[in-house]
């Protein structure tokens, strides 16, 4: 909770970038060959409610395989980012590996870096294959909110660290009331968490509308039991949770969700979802040799801790340390996208970085090399 990664994303353009890894392409870059992922559903509600979470990674995993006609056996390692799993989603992620098609020899692991376990999961399997110890590897997340969100997700912890730590106790708070805590400690108004959040819905909604996420769901069959006990089976390929007509107007005129007096509401915070994402990674070499297409390339990644009382700002002080990483600036970015679990973060982190806004309005085009 007290750490975020944050990788930057989009073309890396500009004089200040670092020639030798980011301006020429060597055998040795690491490469994203793949990313899917499922549609993104409404927990308790969606198309996923009576999905389990190996089901869903399984059906990204064949979507993966089957994108890119890659022999599962050189798959050597898979980590998986989840956060509400219980006993770490170890048996769940290793259960849909296998059924997904990958033999035995490929190993799995799981990581939880709470809301960044997906990227951090990739991290690591990039880091793998920059160091030689694998070839080829997945990093991947998934997370059923529907079946391990609220108590059952939530561990007995020591009362005697909490009374003898603040920082400690502050680990337990609530992270709705971490973002009405960034709201009030960076005056983060209503109004601009409002028109944040409205924006978002309109960008994603215009994304949908045009097809721009089509070619990175893959469509999963899933059961879904009605009221009255009956099952049907339907294909989920679209995220769910997209409000058309979405207005700042509209937004103001919802009442607070965690604190009466605060600024955090429905319509300006994430929903809870279920989902799940794959992305495979190698070296430009082991592309080229098997005649893959390279969608990205990785550079670099950076995790700082923050104070878990106002634990969403990490991304204000992570990119700056993969910025420097990189050896680029800020303006050398073309495209960021920065977590939006909370509108009142994600206005900081932006705001903090004097990132322009417009810098997160474009779609990621995957038919062409990105830089991460």
């Amino acid at each position: 909770m007290a750490s975020r990664l944050q990788q930057v994303s989009g073309h890396l353009t500009g004089s200040n970038t670092s020639a030798n890894k980011i301006g020429v392409k060597s055998p040795e870059d690491v490469v994203i060959v793949s990313a899917l992922r499922s549609a993104i559903t409404r927990a308790r509600k969606g198309g996923f409610k009576d999905t389990l979470p190996e089901e869903m990674l399984s059906g990204v995993f064949k979507g993966v395989l089957e994108q890119t006609k890659i022999d599962p056996a050189l798959v050597n390692d898979i980590t998986v980012g989840t956060v509400l799993a219980q006993g770490g989603g170890a048996t769940n992620a290793r259960m849909a590996a296998l059924h997904a098609g990958f033999p035995e020899s490929t190993a799995i692991s799981t990581v939880n870096r709470q809301c960044s376990s997906g990227l951090q999961a990739v991290v690591q399997i990039a880091t793998a294959i920059q160091t030689g110890l694998i070839e080829v590897g997945i990093g991947a997340g998934f997370e059923s909110m529907t079946k391990n969100y609220g108590a059952a997700s939530l561990a007995p912890t020591s009362e005697k660290i909490s009374d003898e730590c603040q920082s400690a106790a502050d680990c337990l708070i609530p992270m709705g009331l971490t973002s009405e805590n960034v709201a009030a400690d960076f005056k983060v108004s209503r109004a601009k968490q409002d028109q944040f959040a409205a924006e978002s819905h309109t960008r994603a909604l215009a994304a949908q509308k045009n097809g721009w996420f089509k070619s990175e769901i893959v469509p999963i069959k899933a059961t879904v039991e009605d009221k009255e006990g009956n099952e049907s089976v339907v294909v989920v390929d679209q995220d769910d949770g997209i409000r058309a007509g979405t207005t700042a107007e509209k937004l103001a005129k919802l009442r607070p969700a965690f604190d009466e007096q605060g600024t955090t509401t429905a319509g300006n915070a994430s929903q809870v979802s279920d989902g799940a994402a794959a992305v495979l990674l190698m070296k430009r070499k082991t592309a080229e040799k098997l005649g893959l297409p390279i969608l990205g390339k990785y550079i670099t990644s950076a995790v700082v801790g923050v104070p878990p009382r106002i634990m969403g700002v990490g991304p204000a002080y992570a990119i700056p340390a993969a910025l420097d990483k990189a050896g680029i600036s800020v303006n050398d970015v073309d495209l960021y996208e920065i977590n939006e679990a909370f509108a009142s973060q994600a206005v900081f982190s932006v705001d903090h970085l004097n990132i322009p806004y417009e810098k997160g309005k474009s779609p990621i085009g995957l038919n062409k090399e990105e830089t991460y």
